[in-house]
Formats: structure tokens, sequence, C-alpha cells
């Protein structure tokens, strides 16, 4: 994090200073808008999050609840998230107020009528991530997200009290095409309704979504017909292993699955009930959180749980559903018409919380979104960019639907029929589905944002469309040891990683000096090219060296220019640019990641973290003609 660039600012440099026009309500609710979001969700707020950061862009987020979530809903976040969250500058924190998910044990039937522990594994494997998987109160993320929102720029703060009733959209208008009606719920307003027109509209309402209902879209899919109770508790029990993440399956009464919470005393327990009928719902069973405890008490014999507060329950529906398409453009009209509708989080896919999906996936969809958004809005690339939203994330949700319809019946599973190493069968499922449920295996299908012909050979350990793998280095300037990918923000930048050859030292005739004076100075240059005037040349595309010399070998005042800019309105200098491998232990970058140490390469970063492409170190038109399918010239 960097701040003192522009004068010494005294007080929380998370603060930003505010930018004219920052969010004001003092004369009413705008009557023209960039980005209106709906749903104060964990996907809309990390969308408004990263758009509250660009003070050209107008946006407004409205929610029905009166106020921000205290409790209750998702509280599972993997370790994809987490990485995530790293770029929002909040992952220390919620490392600090979580709890730790670190082993999973597996409990069956006894041959005493009682249960038995069976299986105990690690929840995360080695070297998967820098990150761990994590469990808080959903609640705390979205606060977090509000922190990020308020202290930006724009100073965004949600509308509460509004929801979108329905919208209409103009084809043909170039501004503000979308007519938003929004509906009151705060007492003595409720009912009254009152317009906004906006360029761009994200449903982020949830599964009973009024966008997706404006737009003609509908979740497609079924229903388990099976009830499961949920409940946040404080309780006193002889259950051995109530501080781990735990599944249990008793002989008589079904499955249930242990969750600590952070706090070290708080539990979540999510409980199978009863199997609902073809017709039925569970409001027909009136079923209440005594249902959910009598069945817990029954599941843990006989072990005891003496439930001393309550603090949070729900009964919902398992169902596995999918929306068609992610936004309002028919596909017959995609090659003339640009999106203007987007759907995101349960508006446009639901599923059962059983492997802890639901908020990291959403998340995933609004930040996939929102770089693509802000190049849109800023004039940085076409608007044609916003048709790989629905392209890439109704990929990654019906991955994600598939794998909760067999994770959910090997959940569910009365009997064990075979068991391999000592584990059965929901554990040594649970073993091999891990990348996924730590989020790690979404991978974005060639296209212009993912290149066909990367040289995935230059460094096999950078997985082309999936997320940067971090490492650890060195930098340069202050012999700071690091992760590699903690140097990113959530700040809609392209990122381009180059890692040196063997003998590179950044000297004239090296390799990284020829790619700096190619980015710097010829007319080709992607940085030239598409970074506006006046602007600093990072603020489209970022640059980073890495070096396989130990960091004492080496001098920052030797390093090209690029690498070392001056900044802001004294031309500061940026020391944190240039990297060294990590020699002091078995943690080389260059060996972790596959990376050709004779030639080494260029690693293109995308904004949203994932791997875009991988070429030679000098080739400088392949590299110019990747970015010229994305970013606009700005000149």
């Amino acid at each position: 994090m960097q701040f003192h660039l522009n004068g010494f600012r005294p007080g929380d440099p998370d603060i930003r200073a505010a930018a004219p026009g920052a969010h004001d309500r003092t004369n009413g609710l705008p009557k023209t808008v960039d980005v209106l979001i709906a749903g104060c969700g964990p996907a809309g707020l990390c969308l408004a999050a990263q758009l509250a950061g660009v003070p050209s862009i107008r946006t407004m987020i409205v929610e029905p609840k009166a106020g921000p979530m205290e409790k209750g809903q998702a509280d599972g976040i993997n370790v994809r998230s987490m990485e995530m969250f790293q770029a929002f500058g909040f992952a220390e924190k919620v490392k600090r107020e979580s709890v730790w998910i670190n082993e999973a044990t597996f409990w069956t039937p006894g041959s005493d009528g009682g249960i038995t522990r069976v299986g105990q594994v690690q929840d995360v494997p080695e070297g998967i991530s820098e990150m761990p998987h994590v469990l808080l109160n959903q609640a705390r993320v979205h606060d977090m997200f509000l922190d990020v929102m308020k202290n930006a720029p724009t100073r965004l703060v949600p509308d509460y009290g509004l929801k979108v009733a329905d919208l209409t959209i103009d084809p043909d208008a170039t501004e503000y095409p979308v007519t938003v009606t929004l509906e009151h719920t705060a007492p003595g307003r409720d009912g009254q309704t009152e317009t906004v027109r906006a360029n761009y509209v994200v449903g982020c309402d949830g599964a009973r979504s009024n966008v997706r209902r404006a737009i003609g879209g509908a979740l497609h899919g079924d229903a388990a017909h099976h009830a499961w109770g949920v409940i946040d508790m404080l309780a006193v029990t002889d259950f051995p292993d109530w501080r781990m993440k735990a599944f249990v399956r008793s002989q008589a009464e079904c499955t249930l699955m242990v969750l600590p919470r952070e706090g070290g005393h708080l539990v979540r327990l999510y409980v199978e009930l009863d199997r609902l009928g073809e017709d039925e719902r569970v409001a027909d069973r009136r079923m209440d959180e005594n249902t959910i405890i009598d069945k817990a008490q029954r599941i843990f014999a006989p072990y005891q749980l003496d439930v001393k507060e309550t603090v949070w329950w729900s009964i919902y529906e398992v169902g596995h559903r999918l929306t068609d398409k992610f936004d309002d453009v028919p596909h017959d009209q995609i090659a003339t018409r640009a999106p203007r509708v987007m759907l995101a989080g349960d508006a446009c896919h639901t599923h059962s919380p059983k492997a802890g999906q639901g908020m990291n996936v959403s998340m995933g969809d609004t930040f996939n979104l929102g770089w693509k958004l802000i190049s849109v809005l800023t004039g940085r690339s076409e608007a044609s960019l916003l048709h790989s939203y629905s392209s890439e994330r109704l990929a990654a949700a019906k991955g994600l639907v598939d794998f909760d319809h067999k994770w959910s019946r090997v959940v569910g599973e009365k009997t064990e029929t075979e068991k391999t190493a000592g584990l059965p069968k929901v554990a040594r499922e649970f073993v091999n589905n891990l990348p996924f449920t730590c989020g790690l295996t979404v991978e974005y299908a060639p296209s212009a944002l993912t290149s066909a012909d990367a040289r995935q050979d230059l460094a096999t350990g950078f997985d082309i469309g999936m997320r940067f793998h971090s490492a650890p280095v060195i930098r340069l300037a202050d012999a700071k040891p690091m992760h590699l990918g903690h140097c990113v923000d959530a700040d809609a930048r392209w990122r381009l990683f180059a890692f040196a050859g063997a003998a590179d030292t950044g000297a004239e005739g090296g390799a990284i000096a020829a790619l700096c004076r190619y980015l710097d100075s010829d007319p080709a240059s992607p940085v030239l090219r598409h970074t506006p005037q006046g602007a600093d040349l990072d603020s489209v595309i970022d640059l980073r060296a890495v070096f396989q010399q130990g960091f004492r070998e080496l001098a920052f005042g030797s390093m090209p220019a690029l690498v070392r800019p001056a900044t802001g309105i004294y031309a500061l200098t940026d020391y944190e640019k240039v990297f060294c491998a990590d020699h002091s232990s078995d943690q080389d970058i260059f060996a972790m990641r596959g990376i050709n140490r004779q030639t080494g390469c260029l690693v293109v970063m995308r904004p949203d973290q994932h791997v875009a492409h991988i070429l030679p170190l000098d080739d400088f038109a392949g590299l110019s003609a990747f970015f010229a399918g994305i970013l606009r010239s700005a000149n």
C-alpha cells in the first residue's frame, strides 16, 4: 500500500481524499447514474467496492432492508476469495477475526448404535494457496466492503429501504437507456415509487430477482424436495469435534455438518430434516428452530448437546437452478447489441450450501464484472467487452451447479458401500474435490481476454485462464519478503510480470531492459497506445520485474526507468515494482511456477487476477496485438 504520494496526509491511509461530487442525498435520489446495483449482498457489495474507487463513475446501490446485515446467511470463505480480499486490502483483517478451518472430520454410524469418527483430513492442501480457508459471519464481510466504499473517493453508501420493482430498456438509446422503477420499503413510505435512469443495471437481488424477471430471465433446474435447517448457536457439548469442520451421519437420523465459527464459541450446524412432497414447501411443515435442535440432538447421540442460545436459524429447500444467460441481450443480437442489464449471484444461480460456495461464487461473478464495467465506462474498452461476462461466468456457475448435484448426493447417502485407504466415500470425495471447494478450478476459455496462443511451456505453473498462483519474492528496494500476488490491487489495471532470464540483471543489453525500452518509447507500445494523455504510465498496464538473483546481487538504481518510474505531483520514485527470487528458503518462484530459467517470460494478468497470456520477453508484436484486441487507443 502506497500513500503520501502527493504530499503528507496524516490519519488513516485507507481513507482516500473525497472526490468532487461524492455521494450526497441532500437533494434526494439522483435522476441518472452510470451503474445501479440492486442488492447489498456479497455480489452487489463486491461490485460497488470496485466502482466506488473511480470518481468519474456514478454508482448507486439499493437494498430493500432498513440497514446492513447483522447476522446469518453464508459464512464460508474459500482461499480464492481470500486472495481476492487481499486485493481489496482487508484479507489480514479477515484472517484475524475468522476461524481457520484446518481439518475436516467424518463420523458414521458405529456398531453400538451411536456415531464414530472414521476419518480426518487436511482441509486445504499444502501449496495450493498462501491463504487459509476461513469461516466468518457474512455480515462482517459486508462491513468490510462497506468500509472500502465509504472510504473511497466517491464515499459510496447504500440507499437502504429501496428495491428495484421493474425496469425497461430502450435498446436504441445511447445515454441512460435503462429506466428503473424503485419502490420504497421503509415504514411510512412503503409502496411509493421513484424513477432513476441508468447506463447499466446489475441485479444482485437474489433468487426471486425482480431484475431477472424484468429482462425475461428465469431459473431452470430442479429442487431436491428436501428440507435442511441451519442454525448458529452457543452450546455446551461433549462431542469431541465441536471446533472442527465435521460431517456426521447417523444410522436413523440422517446427516448434519458442524462448522465452528469465529470467536471461539459460536458454532453453526447444517441439519438434514425431512423429505418434502412433490408440491410441498418448507412453510407447509411449520418447522422451527426446535425442529433443528431436536434433530441435531438425535444425530449426535450418545453425545449431549445443550443449546444455551440460538443466534440465528433458517430452514430452506435445496435447489439447483441456473439461468440460461447472465445479461439482457438475446442470443441472436449479440453481434449488434451490448449488454445493459446483467445478473450476479443468486439472481442467476442457486444451489445447496453444503460445499460452502454461495458467497464465494457470487463475489467471483462481480469481481469478473467490475473491471469490465470500469473499462467500458472510462473509455478504455468497447461496450462489447461486457459480452464476456455472461460467457465466462455462466460456465463457472454451471460447473458449480453440476458439482453441487453430485456432492449433495454424496453427503446425503445413507449407506457406506466402500472404503479406500481407510476413508469412507464422503471423506474420499471431499479430498478429491478440494481444489474445487477452494475456488481454484475456475478456468476461462480462450477468447480475446485469454489468449489461445499463450506459451504455457515458458511458465507451466501459471495456468492460462486460471487464477494467478502467487509465490514468495523479495522486493529489491527494501528487501521485504512478500507474495508477488500481493502487489495487485482491485483497481481494474492489467499487470505484466516480466520474469528475467538467468543472466539478466536489468542492465542494458538484457531482455528486461529491451522490454522496458519498447514499452516506454516505441509508438506500437501497448502502454503508450492505451494510456490516456497526462496519466501515469502504469494507470492502465502495470509492469513488474522479477529477477533470479538474490536482492544483494542487484542494484535498484541500475534498473530501467519504467520499473522505477516517477509518479505524482512531486515526481517521486516508485520503489515497489522490482522483485527477486527468495533464496532464503525452498521457495524460489522460478522453480515453484515452472518458469524457464534460461529465457524468462512475460506473464499477463487480467484485472481479476486470472492469467491472460504468456509470451517470450521479446514478443513485442504479440503483446501489442493482444491488448489491441481488448483496449481502445487512448489517442
